[in-house]
């Protein structure tokens, strides 16, 4: 199994930024092969993907963060980021990373994930 190790969250106001990162090891496989991403998950809510990477770089958002997160990653650091600007209250939850390597034709299979990073973004 993949480890997979999330930093950089927080408590901010809203309109602040915060910089999460995930750091894998444990690979099975080389890092640049796998499809990373970011969920979220509000208590009330269901786990929500935030934003995707695929291994040879292509890039989705959800409808919800489009234009204020950017999501990237450092290939040669094992790590994935993911920038969050202009934060609304509505971005406050638990943030994870989780990483694929099997497309099952409509979706990224996701099969090792982090514990998470608690984002609260105050009005």
């Amino acid at each position: 199994q993949v480890r997979l190790v999330e930093s950089g969250g927080g408590s901010v106001q809203a309109g602040g930024s915060l910089k999460l990162s995930c750091a894998a090891s444990a690979l099975d496989a080389p890092y640049k092969l796998f499809t990373m991403a970011w969920f979220r998950r509000h208590p009330e809510k269901e786990r929500e993907a935030v934003a995707e990477i695929e291994y040879e770089g292509e890039i989705t958002y959800a409808d919800s963060v489009q234009g204020r997160f950017s999501i990237s990653r450092d290939n040669g650091k094992n790590t994935l980021y993911l920038q969050m600007n202009s934060l609304k209250p509505e971005d406050t939850g638990m943030y994870y990373c989780a990483a694929a390597l099997q497309w099952d034709g409509n979706h990224w299979l996701y099969r090792d994930w982090g514990r998470g990073t608690q984002v609260t973004v105050s009005s």
